[in-house]
């Protein structure tokens, strides 16, 4: 079984994000950047599978600029067998990276597609869902925990109730939760193999894909400054404070 993981190029989640001077978009030039935290998980999911041999071969693919091939070598190092990037310069929305994912499952024809939960970047959490729909496949989000048996697996997810388990048929889409495993530190050595492992670069031109109308993005702002607190004496003083805000 063929397991393709998708991943995505994101700023990293110690920087500290910020507008840039035009509004239009945030500041790129010299952040670090790397695998969104989500879909490490998903690359480190894959390779516990194929580790227990329920796989034979792990697939890490990506959507954006030729800079991503980073972000791969980074699922190569850790144990990805190849790597294949969908190379564009076009900011890609949902929709988009769910058809050419299915493109690449139609060629590949994967037994589990893994990707995270969501990016942190925009927090979409629609891609995952989108290919399930697009594939005509089950889907398992926000996994927590996840088995395979044969043709079939069993995928525990976190939703607002507690815990949910579900069991569905591969092929399938899951997506994955923080909690699903702890990804694995990239060692030197690794790094080193990564450079020798195969990695494909498509153009997205060549996929013939009919491109749909995207959402335009007018401005950027950052958030409001959070206004001091206030420290009360007694119950009755946050009451009256409480009153003069209108919250009560």
């Amino acid at each position: 079984m063929k397991i393709i993981v998708c991943i995505k190029r994101v700023i990293d989640y110690n920087v500290r994000v910020q507008i840039n001077r035009e509004g239009d978009g945030v500041v790129t030039d010299g952040v670090k950047m790397s695998v969104n935290p989500f879909d490490e998980i998903a690359v480190e999911e894959a390779l516990r599978i194929r580790e227990r041999g329920e796989a034979e071969e792990v697939i890490a693919v990506s959507v954006g600029t030729s800079q991503s091939q980073q972000q791969l070598r980074t699922a190569l190092a850790m144990g990805a067998d190849r790597a294949i990037l969908i190379e564009t310069d076009d900011d890609m929305q949902p929709l988009v990276v769910a058809r050419v994912f299915q493109k690449l499952v139609e060629r590949e024809k994967p037994g589990l597609v893994l990707m995270g939960k969501q990016a942190i970047d925009d927090d979409a959490n629609q891609t995952g869902q989108m290919l399930a729909a697009l594939w005509n496949r089950p889907q398992a989000t926000s996994a927590s925990k996840l088995e395979l048996t044969g043709d079939s697996a069993r995928a525990t997810r976190e939703v607002d109730a507690g815990l949910e388990v579900i069991e569905f048929d591969l092929p399938a889409v899951v997506t994955t939760d923080l909690r699903l495993n702890e990804p694995r530190f990239v060692k030197m050595p690794d790094i080193m193999k990564a450079k020798r492992k195969p990695m494909e670069t498509i153009a997205l031109s060549e996929l013939s894909i009919d491109l749909p109308t995207q959402l335009a993005q007018s401005n950027y702002e950052p958030p409001p400054e959070r206004q001091a607190g206030r420290i009360v004496d007694s119950v009755e003083e946050l009451v009256a404070a409480l009153r003069e805000k209108g919250v009560v």
